[in-house]
């Protein structure tokens, strides 16, 4: 086990095929992440290291943290404003993930989720909201 808590993963609208597992994705996602909250706390003029989003020319990165600590991270296209990706993933997590997976008794919170109603929760949600976009 590699010690990241993905609880739930998914892919929608990707163009290229990855060349790594999930879980090496997840690996790699996971470690950049601590690394630029890590810099943006020591570069911040500010006491908060609230890091959101980064972007390259190619794609952007988006994250919302909620006080618990728990991440949603989204890898968009450059074009996708950052503050309406903040928005989605916060609804997201109040929408779906607080009403299907942490009040779910069935669930345990420290693996995996592995629930179809958490699944089709979460395609509804992001197709929706993908449309909207």
């Amino acid at each position: 086990s590699s010690g990241i808590n993905a609880e739930y993963g998914g892919e929608w609208e990707r163009t290229k095929e990855a060349d790594m597992s999930q879980d090496e994705e997840f690996k790699l996602v996971y470690g950049m992440l601590y690394s630029l909250k890590s810099f943006v706390s020591r570069i911040s003029p500010a006491t908060s290291d609230n890091f959101q989003c980064y972007q390259t020319n190619k794609y952007k990165l988006s994250m919302y943290e909620t006080p618990s600590g728990c991440k949603f991270v989204v890898n968009t296209s450059v074009d996708w404003n950052a503050q309406a990706i903040n928005e989605i993933l916060h609804s997201l997590y109040k929408e779906v993930y607080v009403e299907y997976a942490v009040r779910n008794p069935l669930l345990s919170l420290q693996e995996n989720i592995d629930s179809e109603l958490f699944r089709s929760k979460i395609e509804t949600f992001i197709n929706t909201r993908i449309r909207e976009m």
